[in-house]
């Protein structure tokens, strides 16, 4: 039976690292950006007996798979087995030793049988231990990167976060990233969903209700990052209005809530965007820049207004300048991997358009640094530190993936098919810089595209090989 096992170490104590493992988002964060995965059943902790259900998309054909947990010891091991799916047989032992007070080696043991038809001429042996390999080194890298960010910031217990948008990509993360560190999330949704950690909100319509507003009381921090989608389709009127109003009119009416309770929350980092500083060719811009032209920097300017309520009463407020956030599970990476992938990307217009970005581990690290740092406030610029320009973007990507960038989009044809989105998102540049992150103490994960795209593509496994083939 095919044997796999991996080892790393980290510098924290062995309890620290399996209790990371055991919280609600720990899941989350330890699933590989580049896998297409549903969670149908999240577990809830790691005693024998709970399952979790999952979705994964290999091409057209969806695996179902639900695992369970059949042994636990606490702070040593914990073991996940297959109960229906893709394989003949599944086992996940993960092992935790203690190599002193402050560092640990964490260890993962994985035997599978083969898998079944009609997966079976798909997931060959060689096929699956390449994958393990990929997935592996970066649960290792994720797992540093967590720990040593939430011993950073300290720990998360007694405080509760709501995210108001915690559905979509950076939300979906942000709430794995808070609940691995202890924090308890709201998640406010406009979507009826049961469980005490969802709450229900109107912005459009009924508004917050008794209930919904109690449950607000005495937050640590609220994290407002909801609004209708700005690409995939052209900007008509009406399009331009949706985006405009969910924008606005949403944080009004949470900045004005959030302003009439008995205990407002600590701290508010509502989401703007760089498209508030318009198109600035090689201008360096930081946070004291001055705003822009064009429609986006005219919604960015309107939405940064809005927490008005909320700032005249005290409440610590941040507004996140996002960039391009990067992950290919959603954003405009997704989009771009299409044609790269298949040798057809390239520049878009001049290329000399300058590209800010982030990565989305930094992203949601970036808004934990928001919350937890008393000394930031106002605009705080969601970028790397190394902004490029797009032609050079198109070359880096490129590399990662193997692929040429030969085949160049000109600004005429971006324009003619996209209209005024493609011109302000595609064509339209902000050579972006995050003084005020930098100032503030916060450290990038990775400041430069390169090792950015690496780890969010998988493209970064190396590391020296067991005696049982996997990276050690």
């Amino acid at each position: 039976m095919p044997r796999f096992a991996h080892r790393f170490e980290v510098d924290h104590p062995v309890g620290e690292a399996f209790a990371w493992h055991a919280r609600p988002g720990a899941f989350g964060r330890l699933t590989p950006p580049w896998e297409s995965v549903r969670v149908l059943r999240a577990p809830v902790g790691l005693q024998p007996g709970t399952r979790v259900q999952l979705e994964i998309r290999k091409g057209p054909v969806p695996l179902k798979w639900e695992l369970e947990h059949t042994a636990y010891e606490e702070g040593r091991f914990f073991v996940d087995e297959q109960v229906r799916g893709p394989f003949a047989r599944w086992r996940h032992e993960h092992r935790f030793e203690p190599l002193g007070p402050d560092r640990c080696r964490v260890e993962d043991i994985v035997e599978w049988g083969a898998p079944l038809e009609p997966f079976g001429d798909t997931f060959t042996e060689s096929f699956i231990t390449r994958s393990l390999e990929r997935l592996f080194a970066f649960r290792a890298r994720r797992t540093n990167h967590d720990l040593e960010l939430h011993r950073r910031y300290g720990p998360g217990e007694g405080r509760v976060v709501a995210v108001n948008g915690s559905t979509g990509l950076i939300g979906t993360a942000l709430c794995d990233l808070l609940t691995s560190g202890g924090y308890r999330v709201l998640r406010v949704t406009r979507a009826l969903r049961e469980g005490p950690e969802w709450v229900h909100w109107d912005p459009h319509g009924e508004g917050i209700s008794t209930e919904a507003r109690s449950a607000l009381e005495g937050l640590f921090g609220v994290v407002n990052l909801a609004g209708e989608p700005i690409s995939g389709v052209r900007w008509t009127s009406a399009k331009k209005e949706a985006i405009l109003r969910s924008r606005e009119e949403g944080t009004l009416l949470l900045c004005r809530v959030l302003a009439e309770l008995e205990r407002p929350p600590e701290v508010l980092v509502s989401a703007s965007a760089i498209g508030y500083y318009g198109d600035r060719g090689e201008e360096r811009l930081s946070e004291s820049s001055e705003g822009g032209e064009g429609f986006l920097a005219e919604v960015s300017r309107r939405w940064e207004r809005a927490t008005h309520a909320a700032r005249a009463i005290g409440i610590r407020t941040v507004h996140l300048r996002s960039s391009m956030v990067l992950s290919p599970g959603g954003g405009a990476l997704e989009v771009l991997l299409i044609p790269f992938r298949m040798g057809a990307g390239g520049r878009l217009g001049s290329g000399r358009q300058y590209i800010s970005w982030i990565d989305l581990d930094d992203e949601t690290g970036l808004i934990l640094h928001a919350l937890r740092n008393e000394k930031v406030r106002g605009a705080l610029n969601g970028v790397a530190p190394a902004p490029l320009p797009n032609a050079a973007f198109a070359d880096v990507l490129g590399r990662v993936l193997g692929r040429p960038t030969l085949v160049p989009m000109p600004a005429l044809a971006i324009r003619a098919g996209l209209g005024e989105m493609g011109k302000e998102l595609l064509l339209f540049g902000q050579r972006a810089h995050p003084d005020r992150a930098l100032e503030t103490g916060y450290r990038f994960r990775y400041p430069d595209l390169e090792s950015s795209l690496r780890h969010q593509l998988g493209r970064d496994e190396g590391g020296e090989t067991t005696d049982d083939g996997g990276p050690r």
